[in-house]
């Protein structure tokens, strides 16, 4: 998934974008309320790690302004604050978790993958399409019984065509969804790790569940053929 961190500390931003970045997804922070609204409404993010202690605006702000601005990606703030007051303007404010600090970064990474599959019933914990099976708690893929080893990137790419089983995805919107804003808007970047993915998942296994759709982009078939 691709991750907004909102965080003004620049050490806590610095190691929560690492933290996801190793677990293997995309992750981009704004250290402002200014720069996170903007952000949030140019990228479909997948969720949103959002502190509440900001700089002029507080998070609790910022969270009832992207509602009002139509951003709906799940929200989880994060605080030193344990008054139930807090969280209660936090949930009241638009906001679908609460993480209060110190916390586990195994927990936030959890809470996020509840976040994300709460936002589409369809989205269960294990994903399965086109004849594959991917389990983003545990980075493992399968077709039938059989374990494919992939990379992260190659990993966060499938998650996203895996979320959306039968939709032609654009290159551009395969770039948004799997890697940050670091990278550049280059295609043929997104053509070179499908052709990695085909040779995990599809050719050893006899089967073209990824499909090129000429002048759209990319889709995952429901069925593999």
């Amino acid at each position: 998934m691709r991750v907004l961190v909102v965080e003004d500390e620049v050490k806590m931003g610095s190691l929560l974008r690492r933290g996801l970045q190793e677990d293997g997804h995309a992750a981009d922070v704004a250290r402002t309320a200014d720069d996170a609204l903007w952000m949030a409404a140019a990228v479909d993010y997948d969720a949103i790690v959002l502190d509440v202690m900001l700089p002029g605006r507080d998070g609790f702000e910022v969270c009832r302004e992207l509602r009002e601005r139509g951003v709906w990606a799940p929200v989880l703030m994060l605080t030193a604050r344990t008054a139930v007051e807090d969280r209660i303007s936090g949930l009241d404010a638009g906001a679908d978790d609460y993480l209060p600090k110190p916390f586990a970064f195994g927990e936030l990474l959890a809470r996020l993958r509840a976040l994300v599959r709460r936002g589409a019933p369809e989205r269960p914990p294990v994903l399965e399409a086109g004849g594959l099976r991917l389990d983003p708690s545990t980075h493992q893929v399968w077709r039938g019984v059989t374990e494919i080893e992939l990379s992260t990137k190659e990993f966060a790419l499938l998650e996203t065509f895996m979320r959306r089983p039968g939709q032609v995805l654009s290159r551009y919107q395969l770039l948004e969804h799997a890697w940050d804003i670091g990278y550049e808007n280059k295609s043929n970047l997104v053509d070179v790790y499908v052709r990695y993915l085909r040779e995990k998942v599809d050719r050893p296994f006899g089967v073209a569940s990824l499909e090129t759709v000429r002048g759209a982009g990319y889709r995952l078939r429901t069925e593999a053929s």
